[in-house]
């Protein structure tokens, strides 16, 4: 084990056994989450999601909070929904709750499912089940090849602004919200290496910092953490 430990920071929860598993290796995990979500629950978004419910309509989730928000007022009905979702974490939810028949196509980020909606080439409207703070690259993308996007905003994010005063070896980001929520209090050193779950977080970290940003080789928190153990082992 090496005499210098490790610091990452993880800017969202982790399991005990990865700060086990962590600590097996020398590296010291610490989680802090720099946002939160919460369910829009008024009868408006209500409604919505009922009106939803009884068509047979193309629906998309580009994050688990969409998807636990509308589940959440189904009432343990489903509807018989064709469903686009980003893979992994968001996919095993829909998958569940909506089973593995009602997958219409997956992908890894919001542009690349845009991009497979396009090519399957079957809607001509979209229902997208979003937070407060998506981003344009799905709905712009969709509208410029005439598909109509109804949005339904069903949960929004918060900014935690926690002022860290602890210098780490390498930071966590799952999200631009985690990115915008963690600069607005604090700075970096010029070695501190930053880890991105993805294209479009590793963009928004660019914007505050020109530190070196490791981009997840596969989608997914716990894949993302391994990566960072990994790369200070």
């Amino acid at each position: 084990m090496p005499e210098h430990k490790i610091h990452i920071l993880c800017t969202r929860p982790v399991e005990k056994s990865q700060v086990e598993k962590a600590k097996q290796k020398g590296i010291v995990l610490d989680a802090f989450s720099f946002i939160e979500t919460e369910a829009i629950e008024n009868v408006e978004v209500q409604q919505e999601i009922e009106w939803a419910s009884v068509e047979e309509a193309t629906v998309v989730f580009t994050s688990m909070n969409a998807v636990e928000a509308v589940t959440g007022m189904l009432d343990d009905f489903v509807p018989a929904w064709r469903i686009y979702c980003i893979g992994h974490r968001t996919k095993q939810l829909v998958t569940t709750y909506f089973g593995e028949h009602a997958i219409a196509g997956t992908a890894d980020n919001a542009s690349e499912l845009a991009d497979e909606i396009i090519k399957n080439d079957e809607a001509e409207e979209v229902i997208f089940f979003c937070g407060n703070q998506r981003r344009e690259d799905l709905p712009l993308k969709l509208r410029k090849h005439n598909i109509s996007v109804n949005e339904i905003i069903v949960y929004e994010t918060i900014a935690i602004e926690h002022v860290i005063d602890k210098g780490y070896d390498g930071i966590l980001f799952f999200s631009p919200s985690a990115v915008e929520s963690f600069f607005s209090k604090n700075k970096i050193p010029e070695q501190t290496v930053l880890f991105a779950i993805g294209n479009t977080t590793a963009k928004t970290i660019h914007r505050y910092s020109n530190n070196r940003i490791m981009i997840s080789e596969q989608p997914g928190k716990d894949e993302l953490i391994e990566q960072a153990m990994e790369y200070f082992s």
